[in-house]
């Protein structure tokens, strides 16, 4: 197994390749089935994609993946002043202006050529306070029918009414489906779907398994960008192999002795979105320092229940059951304690030594608890704690050198600390 990766590089090694490989061939097939006909599903992140495999010929787009895209490759800018440039506020998250930037303008300037027009728009209210209005702006545009999922947000584990509730929903959404296209709903589909997914995110979690190790194997860097496949290839055999292979060759590069930060010195837990305009940058120079995000919020959680890590794994009952169980997987829509439940877990198993809070200017929902948060980590852990702004792909919104001074001083306290 090779690998391209140096110490304080933010480079592609095997997996990164074959990742490039997958999102390419993802978006193509999109573009491809919608133009011969398929019926096309434009879904925020939390809603079930693998129902769609239980039709014969539907397939689904997620803007906000999209968004994030555009910002990893540098076009965040551009398209959001082509939605203010329409109009919307800069105080708007920097995905919904990139994604509208880009819907009105034809694809222009997006590296996927943007996402075919949906049949239908799916949103949910529990993971993202603004998705609803985002969706509406295309309901409203192109008269397309817009479902939105109404998901409880959860203090606690998930209450019997609320999965039935969800249940429910679900039926709702099969139905509508089966009437727009005329294709009728196969479970058994749908299951083999979710076996699949299930299956990915087992592996996944074995991926990030490999933070604990000193030096960690991997980067939350790495993290950010390998979660793209659960966006756009949710419930295929391409994401379980991905994974499995992503898994397998994190761990021989540990046994061979290659590490992306071989000269770690402090181990850190990143609390938001992941930066996508700055992961190269900021990578490199906390690497120059000795300094290693090694775990994130954003990403351990996935496949998770309420404040857990451990994966939850599907038991080849009812698929739509395990998809209703997991719709609260995600951070934002968990009170503080869940928060507080799942960070310390890792900050335990991954022997963290500082977090970083980055207060996001686009994600309300997630950067809302951080304050509380952050006073919880600090007297109860002891663990020192630092909160910088920043925005997840508006690149105005964000300054490298007072990141990097706030950065800094978290590594002056962390080695206080170790001094006492």
């Amino acid at each position: 197994m090779s690998s391209e990766k140096s110490p304080g590089k933010f480079q592609k090694n095997t997996s990164g390749k074959r990742l490039s490989g997958i999102i390419a061939n993802d978006y193509l097939t999109l573009h491809r089935r919608a133009s011969e006909g398929a019926f096309v599903v434009w879904i925020a992140i939390i809603v079930p994609a693998e129902l769609f495999n239980g039709f014969e010929n539907v397939v689904y787009a997620v803007p906000e993946s999209h968004a994030a895209l555009c910002a990893g490759k540098g076009a965040g800018r551009i398209l959001c002043e082509k939605a203010e440039g329409s109009g919307y506020s800069t105080d708007l998250c920097s995905y919904a202006r990139i994604d509208i930037g880009t819907a009105f303008d034809g694809g222009k300037d997006s590296p996927t050529f943007g996402l075919p027009r949906p049949n239908l728009l799916v949103s949910n209210n529990n993971n993202c306070s603004l998705l609803v209005k985002w969706f509406d702006v295309y309901h409203r545009a192109w008269n397309v029918p817009h479902l939105v999922l109404d998901i409880p947000f959860c203090y606690e584990d998930q209450k019997e009414s609320d999965f039935r509730y969800i249940m429910e929903q679900f039926g709702t959404l099969i139905r509508t489906i089966e009437e727009m296209s005329g294709q009728k709903f196969d479970i058994e589909k749908a299951r083999e779907s979710v076996k699949l997914s299930s299956e990915a995110l087992k592996e996944w979690k074995r991926f990030l398994s490999f933070a604990a190790h000193r030096p960690s194997g991997i980067t939350a860097f790495d993290s950010f960008v390998q979660m793209a496949p659960i966006l756009t290839s949710r419930g295929s055999r391409q994401l379980l192999d991905h994974y499995r292979m992503l898994a397998d060759e994190t761990e021989e590069q540990v046994k061979s002795g290659i590490f992306p930060v071989p000269d770690e010195k402090y181990r850190l837990l990143w609390d938001n979105i992941a930066p996508w305009h700055q992961l190269r940058k900021m990578s490199g120079r906390l690497a120059d320092l000795g300094a290693n995000i090694t775990s994130a919020s954003y990403t351990y959680c996935i496949g998770a229940l309420e404040g857990r890590y451990d994966p939850y794994m599907f038991d080849g009952g009812d698929p739509l059951a395990w998809l209703a169980r997991l719709q609260n997987f995600s951070v934002c829509p968990h009170g503080l304690n869940l928060r507080g439940k799942a960070m310390k877990e890792v900050i335990a198993k991954n022997a963290i030594d500082g977090v970083i809070f980055a207060s996001n200017r686009s994600c309300k929902v997630y950067s809302l608890m951080q304050m509380d948060q952050m006073r919880h980590i600090r007297e109860e852990l002891g663990i020192p704690c630092i909160m910088i702004d920043v925005d997840h792909a508006d690149v105005r919104k964000y300054s490298e050198e007072t990141a990097f001074t706030r950065l800094e001083a978290l590594l002056e306290m962390i080695e206080s600390r170790r001094a006492q």
